[in-house]
């Protein structure tokens, strides 16, 4: 999942504005480990001390004497791959460590920390010198959207910050699922302000943060425009997606909110279309747009334009996620996943431990044709075991209660079949499995109970190497279905 962009313009995956949280440390005993994710910069106090001495605006624990070195664990704002992290060793001169190390894991969001300790960690940094007083930047090279990490430095010391700067890939059934409206803007979802015509006043990157602005610092805010034109800020999606509304909130600018603003859409950022046309804004005001939208997309980037200038505390674009759009989050989603994270995920949708182990090895697609070609060549290429062991994975049709992740969305049809029909099916299921040797299999999604059985009936009368076959085509069928069902 290559990315051009220089990663100190990534989101901070990490930052309290996320909602990270640093969770444990070995030590702190001279300045509190909660400071590391702080947004703002560090700041000095020069005859500032506490009880336990010279106050620090950072994570500062105290001086080694066994052996061993300190660490503290962080869960992260937003799930990510990280791409670069920067150490800030700020007024710490002369009591800095002399070098650091980053692990990370990805375990769910409420994990214990005596569950994290003992959780697999991956190294993406290994054991790296830090100066005083400095910004340590390090290139991450990792592929793994991650939760938490782990942050060592050696042996002991004080750091002001720790900036964790990265891709967002989120959960997106923590998410909702994308067959739901979601604001696709939001820095959480995976959304990024790519480019802004200025940003003097007020960082483009606030206008897609969670939450209401605090106050007028915490918006994108341009200087006073003296000449012709109008200011402008460009917002990549989360993914493709169809527009339902959108708010353009000016909460807290009062004398400086602009006059008018509009918002056009594109699908690769060169060509653009109106979204919603120019429009009258209101100080300190909340504004929801949705009968006005004149445009809808597809789309997957916005350009807000703000006339003449002006502050702007967030924007947000609700929207629902194209097919081609799941699409795309379904690739990254198994691209990003650990091994073992991929095994569960893929076995969800075939019950093939061959195939589950050439996908992971496949790993990563480039894209989601890639994905589908490599995907069926796998299934295709299996013997009659592997086909029987992914059908295996199945509970019997009628019996969904005792499936697996998707069964009971799958059969939901059996739900409204009358008494008479569940017995007759529950005999030609046992009729199916006494004449061809595994479980009777048919994509079910949308069929009824008596549609079901009909076909089943029907499918009796071929000959087994035959109906090998087109039990194949089914479980085929089950497992496009099912891929796409891993975002929605």
């Amino acid at each position: 999942m290559p990315h051009m962009t220089d990663f100190h313009e990534l989101p901070d995956l990490v930052s309290e504005r996320l909602g990270g949280s640093v969770l444990y440390a070995t030590d702190d005993f001279f300045a509190e480990k909660e400071n590391l994710i702080k947004p703002a910069a560090p700041v000095w106090k020069e005859h500032e001390y506490t009880d336990r001495g010279k106050w620090m605006d950072g994570w500062e624990s105290r001086r080694k004497r066994t052996p061993g070195h300190d660490f503290a664990i962080l869960r992260l704002g937003a799930r990510g791959v990280v791409r670069g992290i920067v150490v800030d060793t700020s007024f710490f001169r002369g009591n800095y460590p002399e070098a650091c190390a980053l692990d990370v894991c990805s375990m769910p969001p409420q994990s214990s920390v005596e569950t994290l300790v003992a959780a697999p960690w991956i190294d993406i940094l290994p054991q790296s010198p830090l100066k005083g007083d400095s910004q340590n930047s390090f290139d991450v090279d990792s592929r793994v959207a991650i939760t938490h990490l782990r942050f060592h430095i050696f042996p002991d010391g004080g750091v002001a910050r720790l900036r964790v700067h990265g891709e967002v890939v989120p959960d997106w059934h923590r998410q909702g699922g994308l067959l739901n409206e979601l604001d696709l803007a939001a820095v959480e979802h995976g959304g990024e302000v790519l480019s802004c015509s200025d940003m003097f006043f007020g960082p483009k990157h606030n206008l897609i943060m969670p939450g209401r602005g605090r106050n007028m610092s915490d918006g994108w805010e341009t200087r006073r425009r003296r000449g012709p034109g109008n200011d402008w800020v460009i917002v990549k999606l989360a993914t493709e997606a169809t527009i339902r509304r959108i708010e353009i909130d000016t909460a807290h600018f009062k004398g400086n909110y602009p006059d008018t603003a509009s918002l056009d859409g594109s699908r690769d950022s060169k060509e653009w279309f109106e979204v919603l046309p120019r429009t009258k804004m209101q100080p300190d005001t909340r504004h929801v747009f949705r009968d006005e939208l004149s445009g809808r997309g597809p789309l997957t980037h916005v350009r807000l334009n703000v006339f003449p200038d002006g502050g702007v505390s967030r924007l947000r674009i609700y929207g629902l996620a194209t097919e081609e759009g799941r699409a795309v989050e379904v690739v990254r989603r198994i691209n990003t996943l650990t091994d073992d994270q991929a095994d569960a995920e893929l076995r969800s949708c075939c019950g093939s431990s061959q195939w589950v182990r050439r996908m992971i090895e496949a790993r990563p697609f480039r894209g989601w044709d890639d994905l589908m070609k490599r995907a069926e060549k796998f299934w295709r290429d299996l013997d009659a075991a592997g086909w029987r062991e992914a059908f295996a994975a199945h509970p019997r049709i009628g019996e969904s209660k005792s499936g697996g992740r998707w069964t009971a969305g799958e059969q939901s049809g059996t739900t409204s079949a009358s008494s008479k029909t569940m017995k007759e099916l529950d005999e030609v299921n046992r009729a199916y499995e006494k004449r061809f040797g595994h479980i009777y299999i048919v994509c079910a999604t949308g069929k009824s109970g008596d549609e079901m059985l009909a076909i089943a009936r029907q499918r009796l009368q071929n000959r087994p190497e035959e109906e090998l076959k087109v039990a194949a085509e089914e479980q085929w069928k089950i497992m496009l279905l099912r891929l796409m069902k891993l975002v929605a």
